[in-house]
């Protein structure tokens, strides 16, 4: 047997009765010879790995625009922390981590620079709504590989589109990734907002915090065992009501107190700005398009295109490309 048929066997005989089996998975796009040494899943995690697009994730805001400091979160350490977080639930419902990981690598992919408020911006300048899940998806099926795609499975596909929006994910697995992304974001913007001395930990509502906990770890630790011990031998992902009531309301506190303040949102409009200016500037001059995007001009339409181009920026290739564009360059007598 090969090491991929030993971890197909094993999946069969560990795994819950309701956990997606690599060896039964729907398949890729692109039909392509199996490895010997990996499953289907964990290619995939490692090809979303090894993407270009994960790794602009490191220069991507998560809440604070360009903030001072080397320790708040950017859409990578976020994904990171969903990852872990999603992997933990599925090990202890035995369920396929392989495939919770990566969808959950994967989620992101699709985030403009400067977070939701690029999002805005791109949906304001081009009069349709952008969805960063639905970018995501987008970036794995066609935009990776100079338009080939990753040709990832089914299963993942579905995990990273569903993890948020309207649409479940029919495994399990997709179901977490898409809970594992609320109680990560949650809690770590609580930590990111009281490092910026926008919050203090005892801000936090007293009846919230005699339910999910009075620290982050505290927090963290009931949601993702709520979710364990609700969701056990079940063919559903859930959460006790009360515990998800309380993770409810914590979100609304954060949208409240975080999401909408000034001084977590002040620079926004510069963002917007150098999102929409970008955007309407590539569609007069499509020619100066980079050369790998130039011929999805005549398949995709210009305004698909360069919305690909602008969202797949990180913040800081942004603002430079904004500044070589519009701002005048210094010039001296020689």
């Amino acid at each position: 047997m090969t090491v991929r048929e030993i971890l197909e066997q094993r999946e069969r005989e560990s795994l819950a009765p309701y956990a997606a089996l690599a060896a039964e998975s729907k398949g890729r796009g692109r039909p392509e010879p199996e490895r010997d040494d990996r499953t289907c899943y964990q290619r995939d995690a490692d090809r979303i790995l090894h993407s270009r697009s994960f790794r602009r994730l490191m220069h991507k805001t998560q809440v604070f625009l360009q903030p001072e400091g080397d320790h708040y979160r950017t859409r990578m350490t976020h994904t990171l922390e969903v990852a872990r977080i999603a992997r933990t639930i599925a090990r202890a419902l035995c369920l396929n981590e392989d495939l919770t990981e990566a969808a959950a690598m994967g989620h992101d992919l699709g985030h403009t620079p400067f977070g939701h408020a690029g999002e805005k911006a791109l949906t304001e300048v081009m009069g349709v709504e952008f969805h960063h899940n639905e970018q995501s998806l987008r970036v794995v099926d066609k935009l990776e590989k100079d338009g080939e795609g990753l040709n990832l499975t089914y299963e993942v596909r579905r995990g990273i589109l569903c993890h948020s929006g309207p649409e479940i994910a029919e495994t399990l697995e997709g179901q977490i990734v898409r809970l594992s992304d609320r109680i990560a974001y949650i809690n770590h913007d609580i930590d990111d907002a009281v490092r910026a001395g926008i919050l203090k930990n005892e801000d936090i509502p007293h009846d919230l915090a005699a339910v999910l906990g009075e620290t982050h770890s505290e927090r963290i630790n009931t949601l993702v065992s709520d979710v364990v011990e609700r969701s056990r031998n079940k063919p559903v992902i859930a959460m006790t009501p009360s515990v998800e009531a309380a993770m409810l309301e914590l979100r609304a506190f954060m949208f409240e107190r975080v999401y909408r303040n000034p001084v977590a949102k002040g620079e926004e409009v510069k963002a917007r700005r150098i999102i929409q200016e970008l955007y309407k500037y590539y569609l007069e001059h499509p020619e100066k398009l980079p050369e790998d995007f130039q011929p999805q001009l005549d398949l995709e339409g210009m305004s698909r295109v360069v919305c690909d181009y602008v969202a797949g920026m990180t913040d800081k290739y942004a603002v430079y490309k904004f500044e070589e564009i519009f701002v005048p360059t210094g010039w001296a007598i020689r």
